[in-house]
Formats: C-alpha cells, structure tokens, sequence
C-alpha cells in the first residue's frame, strides 16, 4: 500500500481532530488538507520511531496551532447580554460563529482503526468550552481526556515535554468546568434517547398546531436559544417562547411561511432539520437546522444554525407539500 492510502485511513478521525480543536467544520477540512500537504512534502523524514497515525495527529495539530489566523469561535451569547429586540437584527458575517458538524461523518466504525466519537465530545457546549483554552492547552486536553493517549504520546504530538503536558492539563481542566453548563454529568451518554425523541415528537406536534404554550411546556425556565449568525438571543422560557410565536401567525410580520421538521442528529445532539414553505411556493424548502441540548426532559438549549446545504447532511434538498407528497 502507497504513501497516499496509508495516510488516507485517518482522514475521517485527523477531521474530527481538527474540528475540535478548531471550532468549525470548514477550517477543518482545510487543516486535513495540510496535513496530508506537509506529511506528503515530509515523508522521506518519518522514520517509523511513532506510528503513522500518531505522527499524522502530530502534524495536524501543529497546523491547527500554527494558523493564528483562525480567532476563537463563538455564539452569540458570548458577544452581547439576552436581549429581544424590536426590530431583528441583521446577520454578523464578520463573526467566527462555532459550526455544527454533520453526523453522517461521525463513527465511521467500518474505517481501519477509526475512533468512536463519544457524545459528551463532540457536543456544541463542549466544543464552545475548549474554545476558551490557549490552543497548545486544548491540544493536550483533547489528547489526554478525549483520546485517551498518555503524557509520553501527548508530549511527543505537541512538542512539550511530559511535565509540562501534565501542567497544561492541570491548567485546562478547570477552565472547562467552567464554562460547560452546570448539568453537564447530567447528559444522556447514547446518541440518541427515546426521551429526546419524544420531546421532538411534541415539539413538532405543538409547532404544527401552532401552539405557543405547548411550546413552552416543553422548555425550562432558564432555556437559551441562538440563532447564528444573527448576534442577538434569548434567554428564559417568556422570550424564548416570543421569538418562535412569531413565526406561528399567519397575520404577523415576522410570518415566513409553513415549516416542516425532519429528525436528525448533529454533534450527536437531537435535532431538527427545518424546511419552509413560503406562500405561494409548491415545495418546502430548506431553512436550517436546530440542535436542542435537554436536560430533565426539557430543551435547555436551542442552537438554529441558518444552513441550507441539506444534501452535505445527508438530508432531502426539499421536501413535497403534504397534498403532493
């Protein structure tokens, strides 16, 4: 087997890995590419002393390190207070929004030597805490906690030594508490829960029926809800509640259309993909996706991402009205 196939075994998990120390599925990608670019100008120098796949992490982590041009990524709730504005505000293309990552590409099993993502992982509340750490301390939690490698195997992919690998994951693990949501021990370990469906199931149910409190019965009190790339969110069940109803009166200025909601899962969280038809259209078309985080029953937290590209998720590109299809 060539250079090129070896190499190419590892593409699915060197994504992931990069993903998460990047924040954003696109940058990703690149970062695969320039690995394969630098192993493939570097490949008369391996020598064998490491596996393939662990000097594959090495170079994929020093690129994501090197590239200072990548700025941290975020959700809008870390640039402005909760507000509820009068007038919507427009989209922030100039902000590095966070981005979901498709679970048609996770826990490829079939693949040589492929890693089995762990929900708890590769969720968007984990994603956005690691973003607060420097990224040398990031590549080492995610070696040491994730992965599972040892100090040796951590020091030799970042180029520290094993003291200083076990003082940056001394550093870094209080900076994750942090900043992950107080219930985080409380999250479901399986990808999928027959609660969570349920609760899609009613969430769909009262959107059907345009039903606002139904809604909110299915909500916590302290619910978050971010729509990026729109800066502006909401905090707590009345505002959250508010923002959704505008899209359930026919009569209202906010109105867009008729919605249709297909299950799916991102970042192995629940969610939903959203199709619109708008008035005087024949097919739905797609919207974006919302990825609920529950807790207790309930949506804690809704990130809508306004995406299109539904075939990449291996969703329908549209969908038929309900008397034609």
């Amino acid at each position: 087997m060539n250079f090129e196939d070896l190499a190419e075994r590892y593409r699915h998990e060197l994504l992931v890995h990069c993903y998460r120390m990047l924040g954003s599925y696109d940058d990703a990608e690149e970062m695969v590419q320039e690995t394969f670019l630098r192993a493939w100008k570097s490949r008369e120098r391996f020598e064998g002393r490491s596996s393939l796949r662990a000097w594959l992490y090495r170079i994929a982590t020093n690129a994501c390190i090197d590239d200072v041009r990548r700025p941290q990524r975020v959700l809008p709730y870390q640039l402005e207070p909760a507000s509820f504005p009068a007038t919507a505000l427009p989209p922030r293309e100039d902000v590095p929004w966070l981005q979901p990552f498709p679970d048609v590409l996770l826990d490829r099993s079939e693949e040589p030597d492929a890693v089995v993502v762990r929900r708890e992982t590769i969720e968007l509340a984990f994603l956005i805490a690691i973003q607060h750490l420097p990224p040398r301390q990031r590549a080492v939690l995610i070696f040491r906690d994730v992965l599972g490698w040892s100090a040796r195997e951590t020091a030799e992919a970042v180029s520290l030594t094993v003291a200083a690998v076990n003082s940056a994951l001394q550093r870094a693990r209080p900076v994750l508490r942090d900043h992950l949501p107080p219930h985080r021990l409380e999250w479901s370990a399986t990808s999928s829960t027959a609660v969570e469906q349920e609760l899609l199931r009613k969430y769909m149910a009262a959107w059907d029926a345009a039903d606002p409190d139904a809604l909110a019965a299915l909500m916590h009190e302290d619910i978050r809800i971010t729509m990026p790339p729109y800066p502006f969110w909401f905090q707590g069940r009345r505002d959250a509640v508010r923002s959704l109803a505008a899209n359930l009166d026919p009569t209202g200025n906010a109105y867009r259309g008729h919605w249709r909601f297909l299950p799916t899962t991102l970042n192995h969280q629940p969610t939903l993909a959203t199709y619109v038809q708008t008035p005087g259209d024949t097919v739905y078309h797609p919207f974006g996706f919302d990825v609920f985080r529950i807790e207790g029953g309930l949506i804690a937290e809704m990130t809508a991402f306004q995406l299109t590209d539904f075939p990449a998720y291996g969703l329908p590109a549209h969908l038929p009205t309900k008397e034609t299809g």
